[in-house]
């Protein structure tokens, strides 16, 4: 067998690894964050209950006791934790918050700093914590499997406390003076950059790199280190809003909706709306790389925002994550919100008209997201295909059961496309067979079937799963790769043995077999006139027809209406096919439908509705009816025949294939 050399990732990979791994330490510990932001906002002596309420001046200066101490011990410590839990789960953990102490006592002591207080050691809690954990891990991996049986827990407890406890000491008068020096040095930096005014030149660098995922590794490993510093010294930080202003990406995604074409104008407005209140950047990157000339519009937004800020003195008390409108809201300092709102106003309206110039001027021709999915695979020297990867899957007979979508920090790109995507296979009557769940790229293991990613993190996110097929996408919201998922499933399920057409068990009050076939829709449950005042007592006329046949018992009715609370079962051209959810199975005796064609169209959820078919397929076969419904559906000839339909007759012979 023949062996090849994998490539050695390129130094943008490896940037993004560092960027997401930094990004795992502090993601799941920004409620800490915020709350530690949230009390030094309210009460300190600057804060807004002391200035606000003087009766609680006391009070607030009990409270405010715990900001030092929760930015000087518990953030470092959960940070270092979390840090030492990915590299050795929680015994890496344990070691490296213990190691982390000895940073912390020796940047915050008087023995060190040579005055009371010193910086926060988020940087030191960031290298100390992963660091112990892999020295624990190295060290284990000498003894494994050479300690006699019944003194496991005994080596392992002091083998643990004694490394722990010499790292902490290490880490006190080691790494101490580099922390010192490192966060004098970045102070500094970022104090000239202030008192020159010169900012607002970041976003050179932080617009860019966010569009080629590289900006974990700058929010993270530098943004909210220095940020949390400035803050407790002065309240807050204007460096929590260099990344996080969601102004740049708003302002190119309002200038494609005015000045766009084709598919990225009919989505934009979709974008935006996640973009700006979910805090969801990610979602505007791929209508840069379709023009790759509007890196311009978001440089401009990005300095634009940023003298604002600082020309008006704003900034957060905590680290807003996500960067949406409304997390920035929440932690704005007191008094600065308007302020903030207004620099968030100059990012978009810079962003807005720089972007509105390149799109309106440059060569004409549709905006096609899926040309931005071409760019980012030559940005990649990699050529990734999800017809290749169909193929692959349907080479290896492998069944599809569990997707996941993967993402840097696997909260809000994948959340969202997960959920689309789980969407999408729930529709097509497939939600109790495959399952999609979200995940971030550092937590990804190979349990999965099919993984799902955006085309620029495809080859990190294929690394830790090599069992699973992966589909690389090019937007979140709406990406046609969804669709061809859905119909891979599709083709893979209908192939599932189903029960032999002529044996058909005769339950009481079922329909009887007719020419051989089950007879799934019958005169009986054919109204030709219905009347119904609303969706709901529609979705009860359909699930009574149903019950009436014998094939389903009277709760299914309730899970049609679970259903339609759940996903909307309008299918366009005047159709609706209310149905049960996949827990009802055990409701359904046979395979069922019922027509109701409506003399006034229904209000189905502000859609007209004239045709409601309820369904109930047993044994997976509603799949095979849906398709079918669909095949009539799509006929404008078949349409008009229904309408003009005199008898049950009539419906029955324009339904004969569902009955085949």
């Amino acid at each position: 067998m023949s062996t090849t050399t994998p490539a050695k990732p390129s130094m943008r990979v490896r940037v993004q690894r560092f960027g997401t791994f930094l990004s795992s330490m502090i993601m799941p510990n920004i409620g800490a964050l915020i709350a530690w932001g949230i009390i030094t906002a309210l009460f300190i002596p600057a804060g807004l209950v002391p200035k606000y309420i003087p009766a609680l001046t006391d009070f607030s200066a009990m409270v405010a006791t715990m900001v030092g101490p929760m930015v000087t011990y518990l953030l470092p410590i959960l940070i270092a934790y979390t840090g030492g839990k990915l590299v050795y789960e929680h015994r890496g953990g344990v070691v490296g918050a213990t190691a982390t102490m000895g940073v912390i006592l020796g940047t915050s002591s008087e023995l060190f700093v040579g005055e009371e207080g010193g910086s926060p050691m988020f940087l030191g809690a960031m290298i100390m914590g992963p660091l112990a954990a892999w020295c624990m891990k190295k060290l284990d991996g000498l003894w494994d499997g050479k300690i006699k049986p019944g003194f496991e827990m005994l080596v392992n407890n002091f083998s643990a406390g004694i490394f722990a406890a010499i790292a902490a000491i290490a880490s006190m008068f080691l790494l101490t003076p580099v922390m010192k020096g490192i966060s004098a040095g970045a102070g500094a930096a970022v104090d000239w950059l202030v008192s020159t005014g010169l900012l607002p030149l970041t976003a050179l660098l932080i617009e860019p790199a966010k569009v080629l995922f590289l900006n974990n590794a700058i929010n993270h490993g530098i943004i909210t280190p220095l940020g949390t510093e400035q803050a407790l010294e002065q309240g807050k930080s204007i460096l929590y809003l260099l990344e996080a202003n969601p102004g740049p990406g708003l302002g190119i995604l309002l200038a494609y909706m005015v000045f766009g074409r084709g598919a990225a104008k009919a989505s934009s407005s979709g974008a935006a709306l996640i973009h700006f209140f979910g805090g969801i950047h990610e979602i505007y990157f791929p209508y840069v790389l379709m023009r790759p000339q509007l890196i311009a519009a978001a440089v401009a937004g990005g300095m634009a925002g940023t003298f604002t800020f600082l020309a008006l003195g704003v900034g957060l008390t905590s680290a807003s994550a996500p960067g949406s409108i409304i997390a920035i809201t929440a932690v704005a300092a007191p008094g600065d919100l308007l302020k903030i709102y207004l620099g968030v106003f100059a990012a978009t309206a810079v962003s807005f008209l720089v972007a509105s110039a390149i799109l309106k001027f440059s060569k004409q021709g549709e905006d096609d997201l899926a040309a931005a999915a071409e760019k980012m695979q030559s940005m990649k020297g990699k050529k990734s295909s999800v017809a290749g990867a169909f193929t692959t899957a349907d080479a290896g007979n492998k069944k599809i059961e569990k997707i996941v979508f993967a993402c840097d920090a696997g909260m809000g790109s994948s959340a969202m496309g997960a959920s689309v995507l789980r969407n999408k296979i729930k529709d097509a009557g497939l939600g109790d067979k495959v399952t999609v769940v979200n995940s971030a790229i550092n937590n990804l293991k190979d349990e999965f079937d099919l993984l799902v990613s955006h085309q620029d993190l495809a080859d990190r996110a294929a690394a830790p799963t090599p069992s699973a097929v992966h589909v690389a996408v090019d937007n979140f919201m709406g990406s046609p790769r969804y669709d061809e998922i859905v119909e891979m499933l599709k083709e893979q399920y209908s192939d599932a043995p189903k029960s032999s057409p002529n044996v058909v068990a005769n339950k009481a009050g079922a329909v009887p077999a007719v020419q051989g076939a089950s007879q799934v829709l019958s005169k009986r449950s054919i109204v030709m006139d219905g009347v119904a005042s609303s969706r709901d007592q529609a979705i009860d006329q359909a699930g009574a027809l149903l019950v009436d046949t014998g094939s389903v018992d009277q709760s299914y009715i309730a899970a049609m209406h679970e259903r339609e609370a759940s996903v909307s079962t309008f299918m366009g051209n005047g159709l609706a096919i209310p149905h049960g959810t996949n827990e009802a199975k055990s409701a359904i005796y046979d395979s069922a439908m019922s027509f109701t064609r409506y003399t006034e169209p229904i209000d189905w959820n502000g859609k007209p509705v004239k045709f409601v078919i309820g369904i109930a397929g047993a044994d997976g076969e509603h799949l095979e009816l849906l398709q079918k419904i669909a095949k009539i559906f799509s006929s404008k000839d078949s349409v008009a025949q229904l309408e003009q339909a005199q008898t049950a007759e009539d419906v029955l012979e324009i339904f004969g294939k569902v009955n085949d």
